[in-house]
C-alpha cells in the first residue's frame, strides 16, 4: 500500500482500503490483494479518502479532491452518488436503512444521504 488512509470491512469478508493520491484498492480475508478500483473501472481518482461498503457489496468511495462520492457496483459501471454540496468529504459509513454518513472536514459536520 501507498499511503494507506482509511480502511472498511467487505459484509462477505475482506476489507477495502483507500491509498492517499492514488487508488482503493480491495483485499480477500486472507489478506491477498482482490483488486484495484482504478484498474477495474478505469476510474482516475484525485484524492480517495472515506471509504465504506453497502450491503449489496458496492463499494462507496469519498474523494476530496473532486469533493464527489462515487458508488462502485460489483457489477457495472460506477456512479457518482454526490457531486454537490461536499466542500472535503472525509470518513464515511454507510447505514442498513440505506442511508450515507459523510464527514466534511470543512464545514466540521457530518453531512446525512439518502
Amino acid at each position: 500500500l501507498q499511503g494507506p488512509r482509511y480502511v472498511s470491512p467487505v459484509p462477505k469478508g475482506g476489507f477495502v482500503v483507500s491509498e492517499e493520491c492514488g487508488d482503493v484498492k480491495v483485499f480477500m480475508s486472507s489478506c491477498k490483494l482482490l483488486s484495484s478500483l482504478s484498474s477495474k473501472y478505469g476510474h482516475q481518482f484525485g484524492n480517495p479518502a472515506g471509504v465504506c461498503v453497502d450491503m449489496d457489496g458496492s463499494i462507496l468511495v469519498a474523494d476530496e479532491q473532486r469533493r464527489t462520492v462515487h458508488l462502485f457496483p460489483e457489477h457495472g459501471t460506477p456512479i457518482c452518488l454526490v457531486s454537490t454540496g461536499l466542500q472535503r468529504p472525509a470518513g464515511m459509513a454507510c447505514s442498513s436503512s440505506g442511508h450515507l454518513f459523510v464527514a466534511d472536514t470543512v464545514e466540521n459536520c457530518v453531512k446525512v444521504f439518502k
